[in-house]
């Protein structure tokens, strides 16, 4: 609706102080157009919004205004109350602060709205971590935190993938987590990079303060990323036919494959299907471990490879055979 949309620009306007007419309509998922009508439509209303040409121009609503437009619906309330990750927030050390925030904004409520949203973490408890967690060690992440906030220059040392130890002066812009893993976002010679804070094996504060950039925004650099190594990572697919007895366990290990799509089964219940793997060798090893659950079609290369290394391991325990 039109008012809701009028009233979220003010919001908006008042968080961020200013806004570019592509920032808000990219916000509120409207066009340019729409919003140039919206602003005509607040000022007409005597909303003061100003509009500021330039580089770094952009929308902003008169100095020191404020709207009392701040009440809370149902829906909106039970957002703020839905339940982050628990273990997102002892990583960062505010689990009791959000315990405390939660009981304030709980006793905030209007008395009508308590019942509908009281009872909302009883009904949605999100969890991030894996089935099988490995132990994290994450020695400088206080650190990271206090220079992320304060704007400190650090000196770390990184283990990259290849166990080689790098010693880096960066410039800390912010922190993410991806699943229970944190990362990051520091600019170093101009560059920004994502560094695990798992592999950071030592950090120290630099008593020297640097510039954000103005433009750097964490969640569009962190979805940008994503792209780019998703869009890198190599890809070996192949087709086969799954026996229905493991179609269960095939789709229950997506972090191994990648199931492209399936067919309807063939007259003798198995399965076409096409699977993406990261690399051939992972493929060899991923069919041969289901035995003979999975009939490889292409790549005959695949095939092949396949079948050598299985007669390599009957090989291997028919030597221990003689052996004995």
């Amino acid at each position: 609706m039109r008012a809701d949309r009028l009233i979220s620009i003010i919001l908006l306007l008042q968080n961020f102080e200013k806004m570019t007419t592509a920032e808000l309509a990219k916000e509120l998922e409207v066009t340019e157009r729409t919003i140039h009508r919206d602003m005509e439509a607040l000022s007409a209303a005597g909303i003061p919004v100003l509009a500021e040409r330039g580089k770094f121009g952009g929308w902003r609503l008169l100095e020191k205004y404020r709207t009392n437009l701040t009440g809370l619906k149902a829906d909106e309330i039970e957002t703020l109350l839905l339940s982050p990750s628990f273990q997102h927030l002892a990583d960062l050390g505010i689990s009791d602060d959000w315990k405390e925030a939660r009981q304030k904004l709980l006793a905030a409520i209007p008395a009508p709205l308590k019942e509908d949203v009281k009872d909302i973490s009883n009904r949605i408890h999100i969890d991030t971590s894996t089935w099988r967690e490995s132990p994290r060690e994450m020695k400088s992440f206080g650190i990271l935190q206090q220079a992320v906030w304060e704007e400190k220059k650090l000196q770390i040392q990184y283990e990259k993938a290849d166990k080689q130890t790098i010693e880096r002066i960066v410039e800390p812009l912010g922190l993410v987590a991806k699943g229970n893993t944190w990362y990051l976002i520091a600019a170093s010679d101009e560059k920004i990079k994502s560094y695990r804070v798992s592999r950071i094996v030592k950090s120290e504060l630099i008593n020297e303060n640097f510039s954000r950039p103005k433009d750097f925004n964490l969640p569009d650099y962190w979805q940008e990323s994503k792209q780019k190594f998703i869009s890198s990572l190599p890809r070996f697919e192949v087709e086969v036919e799954i026996s229905p007895s493991i179609i269960q366990r095939i789709n229950f290990t997506g972090r191994f494959v990648q199931v492209i799509h399936m067919d309807i089964p063939k007259e003798n219940g198995w399965i076409p299907a096409s699977l993406c793997f990261d690399t051939e060798q992972e493929a060899r090893e991923y069919v041969l471990g289901f035995g003979d659950q999975i009939m490889i079609l292409r790549p005959v290369s695949l095939r092949k490879s396949v079948r050598e290394m299985a007669e390599g391991v009957v090989g291997l325990y028919k030597e221990n055979e003689v052996d004995q």
